[in-house]
């Protein structure tokens, strides 16, 4: 099957490896020339244009958008809609928020195209191991795209299927991410715990080991952990900042609108952003205070 591939970062680009390999006919772009000219020299068809990629392609189209979300999105498909003609499917693989996605759905199928949200998670790891895929859009359309995902998947019948219709596959995707923001802080304060208890001189690396095995905690994130503490015993060189997609936040504003209660993954977002805080005024306001209550020391600069 054909696919065209917009954005060779690198997980576009391994994505387009992955299917190449597959035995798909991949065209790709982006306007970064050396990632074109790698995907090139890798046996797929580099172009310089939109207008090329979509001239390379047999109709019915699809094209396959992994480009940041928001407005980067839009203008990509304002962009492409003059090259395409009816039936041609748009797919967005990004991390778009799932009411984009259903509206760009109901815009393009007012025009006689077709849309498909793909909320896809594997990072850098899916060339190698597959991709999770969660898929929105309408059934006739995702079945024609099954040998695409099939490829891309950790097998034909495994890591992905059609959660539900435009919008489903992101907002799937969204709630994945905060339940990922959740364990990883999770095991960020217990492996912190343990490398505060300094009398038992405990190794944290060998610890991830023997939890990866049997363990209830076991997984693919306690595994890259693992790797991490070999690599890296101390977090030697690295700041206390820690960023977000944003899916974290969409997740907690959807609870809130769902009032559905999600207090772990609201608090792990939240030590997020305070992560990036230089002298936390939150933590001197609370140091203040209890000096002006209890006469408790306040530590100075």
């Amino acid at each position: 099957m054909e696919i065209g591939i917009i954005g060779l970062g690198k997980m576009g680009g391994n994505m387009a490896e992955r299917l190449r390999k597959g035995g798909h006919k991949v065209v790709g772009f982006d306007f970064n020339k050396e990632a074109t000219k790698k995907l090139t020299d890798a046996g797929s068809v580099g172009v310089d244009s939109l207008e090329a990629l979509v001239k390379n392609l047999t109709p019915q189209r699809a094209i396959w958008i992994m480009v940041p979300a928001g407005d980067p999105v839009d203008e990509t498909i304002a962009k492409l809609k003059p090259f395409m003609q009816k039936g041609d499917i748009f797919i967005d693989g990004g991390n778009s928020n799932y009411k984009d996605s259903q509206r760009r759905y109901k815009e393009l199928k007012a025009e006689g195209f077709n849309f498909v949200d793909v909320g896809t998670s594997g990072g850098v790891w899916g060339l190698a191991e597959g991709y999770s895929m969660m898929v929105g859009g309408d059934e006739d359309v995702v079945e024609h795209l099954r040998p695409i995902f099939e490829t891309l998947a950790p097998g034909k019948d495994k890591g992905w299927g059609r959660t539900g219709p435009a919008g489903a596959g992101h907002f799937v995707k969204m709630v994945h991410n905060g339940i990922e923001y959740g364990m990883m802080q999770a095991y960020a304060e217990g492996f912190s715990i343990m490398g505060h208890k300094t009398e038992m001189n405990l190794d944290l690396g060998q610890i991830a080991e023997i939890w990866r095995y049997g363990s209830v905690v076991r997984s693919w994130l306690l595994d890259l952990t693992a790797d991490a503490l070999q690599k890296n015993p101390n977090l030697e060189g690295l700041e206390a900042y820690v960023a977000d997609s944003g899916e974290g936040r969409w997740t907690v504003f959807e609870a809130i609108d769902l009032n559905v209660s999600a207090p772990v993954i609201t608090e792990s977002l939240i030590r997020r952003i305070r992560s990036r805080e230089d002298n936390n005024f939150t933590d001197r306001m609370l140091a203040i205070m209890r000096n002006q209550f209890g006469g408790h020391a306040v530590k100075k600069d």
